[in-house]
């Protein structure tokens, strides 16, 4: 299925959608690194992107790819330390880059434990130094929320505030909490944005998004469109139950 919102790629369940992710991501790594010294990856958190990088961290995956030219990033994060449970770094250290033996120094986080809008500051200058002054990302994963939420720009609240800050702290109404979370400018720069999502909780928005009026204050991944890069969707069955 193509539409002006990429393609979308519907698979049987959670665990088909994990592997079609993981796939996915080792393709374009391997792809990339044919013509290149290193790959930048940002990567997500949730429950679709854990089982993902459990198989990425697994033969074959695990052996076919240069994994020590991949330099990894962040979308979003919570504000807690890198060893509490709800944080994004913690789960893909676990799962992902721990097992991979990947070198900390190419492993670039958002320090949730810090004050949020300083740590916001402080990532934009790790994406401009690293990534250079107009970050361009590889490859951008991200998933989407029932609310249609991606990252952490949440509905309630324009997702282009602040765009050109590159990263942002916003206070999430329904959370009580700050997060940290990369502004769609990033995002949309990457050459590849990867978004999947999985389960019948979920099918309400994906059809909204993909085939209803723009209304990115309501759905903000509906900003989600690289300009001169690619859009993949990934859902299961279940997620995409209410599209044609």
């Amino acid at each position: 299925m193509t539409r002006t919102v990429g393609t979308l790629t519907v698979v049987r369940d959670p665990e088909a959608l994990a592997q079609a992710v993981a796939t996915c991501v080792g393709d374009e790594i391997r792809a990339a690194l044919a013509n290149a010294e290193t790959f930048s990856l940002a990567l997500a958190g949730g429950t679709t992107p854990k089982a993902a990088y459990a198989l990425m961290a697994a033969a074959p995956l695990r052996d076919r790819i240069g994994w020590a030219d991949v330099r990894f990033f962040f979308g979003d994060e919570r504000c807690v330390g890198p060893d509490d449970p709800q944080s994004n770094y913690k789960m893909a250290h676990d799962n992902l880059l721990e097992p991979l033996g990947i070198d900390p120094a190419h492993v670039f986080r958002m320090r949730g434990e810090d004050q949020p809008a300083g740590a916001a500051r402080q990532y934009a200058q790790t994406l401009r130094r690293e990534l250079g002054s107009e970050p361009q990302l590889d490859l951008t994963m991200l998933g989407m929320g029932p609310d249609g939420h991606t990252a952490s720009l949440f509905p309630g609240s324009d997702p282009l505030e602040d765009d050109a800050q590159l990263v942002r702290a916003p206070y999430v109404q329904k959370l009580a909490a700050h997060r940290l979370t990369v502004t769609p400018r990033v995002i949309n720069a990457s050459k590849l944005v990867l978004v999947a999502t999985a389960g019948a909780e979920k099918a309400a928005a994906l059809a909204a998004v993909l085939r209803g009026p723009r209304d990115p204050l309501r759905y903000p991944v509906q900003v989600v469109a690289p300009g001169r890069g690619r859009l993949v969707w990934f859902a299961d069955r279940a997620a995409a139950a209410a599209l044609p």
